[in-house]
């Protein structure tokens, strides 16, 4: 393992870090914290965190992004003393003694090696990303309660991943039978005067203009 001069070096380099760092021992212990993973946590220091890790899964509790329950084998904190290398996990977290402040946080792991594979470094590396999750959230709800018929196509793919119940309403289509399906199954362009530049812009992913056409409904009828 470091011995402590590679401890205080490591912990010199990740202490200015903007990404959180939580340095976690093999005997389950959490080592250090930088600034940056304190002010994630909503704590006033990194004693705040828990001195290990069943202290730390005591005093936040966590969600994956989708709200599964994270099991304890799960955590990933656990994950990280397996020696799991992860990335781009994107979790909820809510401090236990104040479930009204909640963060989302991504994370990743980072786990060092000696030549001989065994561990001799262990982390847990996090961004603040609460900020576009919330975003996104407004924008959902502003999205969902907007009357005019609206529906999102994915540029990369163009397949539908959002609409809302204005354009449900007016086509007589179900959420299922649209989301994930492509622009070419269900064709918003049908018979419109200018389809071919429509579908240009639709691919270069440019504003096209307003003009009108017909949409096949469930029914059959446009």
């Amino acid at each position: 393992m470091i011995d402590e001069a590679g401890h205080m070096q490591m912990r010199q380099i990740v202490a200015g870090l903007s990404e959180g760092v939580i340095l976690i021992e093999p005997d389950q212990t959490i080592s250090y914290a930088n600034a940056a993973a304190v002010l994630m946590h909503g704590v006033a220091d990194a004693d705040d965190l828990g001195a290990t890790v069943s202290e730390y899964r005591a005093n936040f509790k966590l969600h994956y992004r989708n709200h599964r329950e994270i099991g304890p084998l799960q955590h990933p904190l656990d994950r990280v003393l397996a020696g799991e290398v992860f990335r781009d996990v994107v979790v909820e977290l809510v401090p236990t003694r104040d479930p009204s402040h909640r963060w989302m946080h991504r994370i990743r792991s980072l786990v060092t090696t000696d030549v001989d594979g065994a561990p001799t470094g262990l982390a847990l590396v996090m961004q603040d990303v609460s900020e576009r999750y919330q975003a996104e959230a407004r924008f959902e709800r502003m999205f969902n309660a907007n009357p005019a018929p609206a529906i999102i196509c994915r540029i990369s793919d163009l397949r539908f991943v959002r609409v809302n119940h204005g354009f449900l309403d007016l086509t007589g289509y179900h959420r299922d039978d649209v989301l994930g399906r492509t622009f070419c199954e269900i064709d918003l362009l049908r018979e419109a005067e200018r389809r071919v530049m429509a579908i240009h812009r639709l691919h270069a992913g440019h504003t096209i203009p307003q003009m009108e056409a017909q949409l096949a409904t469930p029914c059959g009828k446009g």
